[in-house]
């Protein structure tokens, strides 16, 4: 039930929320960009905060999605259910978004634009590029729920 902080608010408060966890699973895959057999993650914002907004898990059905990086290239998220997705042949269960506290149906794998031999799809300047994106997104969030919350003591105090 949202309330009337809420509302004022907006969805500023749940976007920190995704962007938080979206840093944490862009800081694993650049972690683990030496590892074999790793297989590079990510958060679809939109699904995460449509599903945040609602309260339920995304119904998002496509197997695909393009997303526009940073750098102007495409970059192609699985979904980690996806019946025909080369990222349903992978090992991926829903233990997974329990590890980042994703909701599942916005958790997904990425698909390599060049993979290496040993398995790992992690692409480390994408995903480099990607978390100074998500760095600065998180940034704008604070900026914007510290300005609302500083109106709403001027409004309070009067000051």
């Amino acid at each position: 039930m949202r309330t009337s902080l809420d509302n004022y608010l907006g969805v500023h408060a749940q976007a920190l929320t995704i962007e938080a966890k979206r840093n944490d699973v862009l800081a694993a895959n650049l972690a683990n960009v030496d590892t074999p057999g790793y297989k590079a993650r990510d958060i679809d914002f939109k699904a995460a905060l449509s599903a945040a907004g609602s309260g339920t898990a995304g119904g998002t059905t496509t197997n695909t999605i393009g997303t526009s990086g940073s750098n102007g290239t495409a970059t192609q998220l699985a979904l980690k259910h996806g019946n025909a997705s080369a990222a349903a042949a992978t090992a991926a269960t829903a233990s997974d978004a329990d590890t980042t506290g994703v909701d599942a149906s916005a958790l997904r794998y990425r698909v390599p634009m060049a993979p290496a031999l040993d398995g790992n799809t992690v692409d480390e300047q994408l995903e480099q590029s990607a978390f100074a994106e998500n760095g600065v997104r998180y940034q704008a969030s604070l900026t914007f729920l510290n300005n609302a919350l500083r109106n709403l003591m001027t409004a309070i105090t009067g000051s």
